[in-house]
């Protein structure tokens, strides 16, 4: 048995029994009382026109901008879960493979289904467009084939990037509500192994990837990876009206201007750019 085979039946083990996430959460512990993001990983953190908004404003903006990172993340598990389908329904490949991919269609239906019960119980307006999906990412991820080093790619930063919000949220317990911690703890045990797969399958791809042809995907994954940063960590305009925000101020413009939000979207990204540019992917996103 090759290392690739021994993990995967590692990640299998490690995803029996099945928890339905529904079950994991402390659902009444949900208060608007509360932040669901800390302060830090408000967009608009640092800048004046943050520091004047009240508790409540500031409350109310951390509550819009999860539940934005969240519809971000039920893009991304829904992208995912269409492409193992198709690969299941006509896979005739290593069991092995299939069997691990089964279980990671599990978890992230379940994660999906907890996203959904959070919007639903947050009782919050939710902007009509959720959030604005990266059109080449979502290309790339819809239609590259399975087992190429440019889906593996996407997929890759799809779970790294966003994983550092959740493990930032994890972290500060006591700045949160709960039930958000409840959300993020459970959403990033499971995306631990589906991170590892991610790694072990793109490294498996790469290794015998020309230097050649990986300078001419360069052009095209730094555009995705871009597009994804962007929107999974500026929020759109509606975000700011509906935290009620005082009129007059372009908050979009503020977060995209706001040196404190740069420097901890670096921090958030720093790592999936580590592993890319281990394997000789030198991209960036700014």
């Amino acid at each position: 048995m090759n290392s690739s085979q021994e993990l995967l039946d590692h990640l299998s083990r490690n995803s029996s029994p099945y928890q339905d996430p529904l079950t994991r959460i402390r659902w009444d512990a949900l208060s608007w009382e509360d932040f669901w993001i800390p302060e830090e990983a408000i967009s608009l953190f640092g800048t004046p026109e943050y520091t004047a908004l009240n508790p409540e404003q500031k409350r109310r903006l951390s509550q819009y901008e999860f539940l934005y990172f969240i519809s971000g993340a039920l893009w991304l598990e829904g992208l995912f879960m269409e492409r193992i389908s198709r690969i299941s329904m006509h896979s005739t490949g290593r069991l092995d493979r299939l069997n691990y991919r089964l279980h990671e269609l599990r978890e992230e239906a379940g994660h999906s289904l907890m996203f959904i019960e959070f919007m639903r119980r947050s009782q919050l307006p939710l902007p009509e467009r959720r959030f604005p999906k990266p059109r080449l990412a979502t290309l790339v991820g819809r239609f590259a084939p399975f087992d190429s080093s440019i889906f593996w790619i996407a997929v890759m930063i799809g779970e790294e990037v966003p994983d550092r919000m959740n493990r930032l949220i994890h972290q500060r317990r006591d700045e949160i509500s709960p039930t958000v911690h409840d959300i993020v703890t459970t959403h990033m045990i499971d995306e631990a192994r589906h991170m590892a797969h991610a790694r072990d399958t793109l490294e498996g791809c790469l290794d015998s990837l020309p230097t050649w042809q990986k300078l001419t995907y360069r052009p095209l994954m730094r555009r995705v990876f871009r597009q994804f940063v962007r929107a999974f960590y500026y929020p759109t305009a509606d975000i700011y009206q509906l935290a009620g925000l005082p009129a007059g101020p372009d908050y979009r413009r503020l977060a995209h201007d706001n040196p404190r939000r740069a420097a901890f979207v670096d921090t958030c990204v720093d790592p999936a750019l580590q592993i890319l540019r281990a394997q000789g992917l030198v991209l960036n996103w700014r």
